[in-house]
């Protein structure tokens, strides 16, 4: 029988070299308990062990000495790490990223990467470890928490977790009842004009056709042009009514931050409407900048410039979409209103930095290093 062991695991590191990131730290920290070190391994479990260690070892090899190498190295690793890790490891991130808690919710700063439920291929996701998160926060005896909204896999920011069911339905209320406002910042490429607006076009999910058959969300409007002339279209009544509130923050002459306010909550509604609504994909977004296939996002000359990439290594450029801000009504014995924000993540941040763009100083959130750091 052979005992678990507990390997350090890969940081994964800026290009300086230098280790940053709270959860990056925690994750090369091995966790491991007396009850689990006594445990002995099935043949499965040693298995997916002996090819985990076999992948990270492959994964880490020898550190490149060309910048555009380590700039990939460094995203490979940083959109893998959260995969392979420990469920106790991980929902001690996500303690540590907690950014609000009383009797009734937690809220957590939910990391890029990390699906909210299972599926296929997901190795782990948030709801495998809200019990553990649970007993960390209140002991052994503690009743898991109890998920009130969801984020896309590739989308970090507030998430509104409860510890009673009840309560879970409550919020779920208001999100559905459209009682919570949404506030969301995304990098594009290009800029949108005008610079502020409202995106009002109705969603469809539709198969799109060709060598490789998927589905797509995409808009369905309600008019079309005809010979110059503006004509009403039939409505498709598999059509979601979708309306996207947008303001640019800052931008050159390539790219943008822009906040979203989605008034609507249509599956990936933002992506949809600033690709396809505004032509102004989100940087990252490999699955919305072209309609017609399913290949990495084509991205200019002078934005894989300033990012340090080739074309042919942007499939690792994260999706750079960030649920900043939630604010929930008076709830329960609550009887004020609860604003609830969360810092960017690094990646989001460094990007911004490389293309030049600036975080308004009135929304200026200081690093909390000092104190309680969240998850990148």
């Amino acid at each position: 029988m052979v005992a678990p062991s507990c390997p350090a695991r890969p940081l994964w590191v800026w290009s300086s070299g230098q280790r940053v990131g709270s959860l990056l730290s925690l994750l090369s920290k091995p966790f491991c308990t007396a009850a689990a070190a006594s445990r002995p391994l099935d043949a499965q479990q040693l298995a997916e062990r002996l090819r985990a260690q076999k992948q990270e070892q492959k994964n880490k090899g020898p550190v490149p000495t060309n910048s555009v190498q380590r700039r990939v190295q460094e995203l490979v690793r940083f959109t893998q790490q959260l995969q392979r890790v420990h469920p106790n490891v991980l929902a001690k991130a996500l303690r540590r990223g907690i950014v609000h808690q009383d009797q009734d919710l937690v809220v957590i700063n939910k990391p890029y990467g990390l699906p909210v439920h299972g599926g296929p291929g997901v190795q782990l996701c948030i709801s495998d470890v809200l019990p553990v998160l649970a007993k960390m926060l209140h002991g052994h005896k503690a009743e898991p928490l109890h998920l009130c909204h969801r984020l896309d896999k590739e989308t970090t920011g507030v998430m509104v977790l409860a510890w009673e069911k009840e309560v879970a339905h409550q919020v779920q209320e208001l999100f559905r009842t459209r009682q919570v406002t949404k506030k969301y910042w995304a990098v594009t490429v290009r800029v949108p004009v005008p610079e502020a607006g409202v995106v009002d076009i109705p969603i469809i999910e539709k198969e799109v056709p060709g060598q490789q058959q998927h589905h797509k969300m995409t808009l369905s409007p309600s008019y079309r042009m005809d010979n110059g002339k503006m004509v009403r279209v039939r409505t498709s009544r598999n059509a979601h009514v979708a309306v996207t509130q947008y303001q640019v923050l800052s931008s050159t002459a390539s790219s943008a931050l822009l906040e979203l306010q989605p008034v609507t909550g249509i599956k990936h509604q933002l992506r949809v409407h600033l690709s396809f609504g505004l032509d102004c994909p989100i940087l990252g977004d490999h699955k919305y900048s072209d309609w017609n296939r399913l290949a990495p996002q084509k991205l200019p000359a002078g934005t894989l410039k300033k990012l340090g990439l080739p074309q042919a290594k942007a499939r690792h450029v994260p999706l750079h979409l960030h649920a900043r801000q939630l604010v929930l009504p008076a709830l329960g014995p609550r009887k004020e209103e609860l604003s609830l924000v969360c810092r960017l993540p690094r990646y989001f941040v460094r990007s911004l930095g490389r293309l030049g763009l600036e975080v308004p100083s009135r929304d200026q959130v200081p690093d909390d290093r000092a104190g309680r750091p969240g998850p990148q």
